[in-house]
């Protein structure tokens, strides 16, 4: 069973999102939080497997919140296994469409996933089962937004991000080359004469390569890593 931390600045939409959740058999939720601080601190002692958040508290308290609860610091011992980056929570973020810059930096923060906040519950639901599976979520429309703003506002690769590149082979290369200019698997299958399967081995093995948890922070790190430029993508 997935576990939900829900955090909303608004009662109602608190209430509303924790009874839509627990109707679910195999959803739960865990707790409630109004406010960044509430949610990091609720998150820690919880260990949610997703955060559902409302951009509003995020717009309030800074992405800095996402950060600190999809990568917490470890406090364990040196002698003790400390609890993985794939283990912390997901956040899974409602949000206006047209807030693309902010959802960007959301992403490079660690947040999970993407919802428009005129989601339908249903849509909510298996949002929620895909972030508590590991896997990430976004609408097509939102993706292709945060693709152009990435083009915009990262130019040059980082020194970091082209050492972790030189970790990816050719066909990985290609796969996110793809990938970052928008493309589904299928298309990408087609393209470069894959099957979709393959696609999606190589898919996962790029994001374990760069340390990404969703697709959409591998679409930051082609850009980031100097892999496509913004002068090539518009081109």
């Amino acid at each position: 069973m997935a576990s939900v931390l829900v955090v909303h600045r608004q009662t109602l939409q608190r209430l509303g999102l924790r009874m839509l959740i627990a109707a679910e058999p195999d959803l739960t939720v865990v707790g409630e939080a109004t406010n960044g601080a509430d949610a990091v601190r609720m998150s820690a002692a919880l260990r949610p497997d997703v955060v559902l958040m409302d951009s509003l508290v995020v717009d309030t308290d800074g992405v800095d919140v996402i950060r600190r609860i999809s990568r917490p610091p470890t406090l364990l011992p040196v002698s003790e296994p400390a609890r993985v980056a794939g283990n912390s929570p997901r956040v899974l973020v409602l949000t206006p469409t047209d807030h693309e810059r902010h959802a960007y930096a959301a992403l490079r923060a660690g947040a999970g996933g993407f919802l428009p906040q005129d989601a339908t519950p249903e849509e909510l639901i298996a949002a929620v089962r895909i972030v508590a599976a590991g896997d990430a979520v976004t609408t097509p429309a939102l993706t292709r937004a945060l693709i152009d703003t990435v083009r915009h506002e990262r130019t040059f690769g980082s020194l970091e991000r082209e050492s972790e590149l030189h970790a990816l082979t050719s066909r990985e290369r290609d796969v996110l080359t793809a990938v970052a200019a928008g493309w589904s698997n299928t298309e990408i299958a087609t393209r470069l004469n894959i099957s979709p399967t393959t696609v999606k081995s190589h898919v996962s093995r790029i994001l374990t390569k760069i340390g990404a948890r969703a697709r959409v922070q591998a679409v930051v790190f082609a850009y980031e890593s100097g892999l496509v430029r913004p002068a090539a993508a518009a081109a």
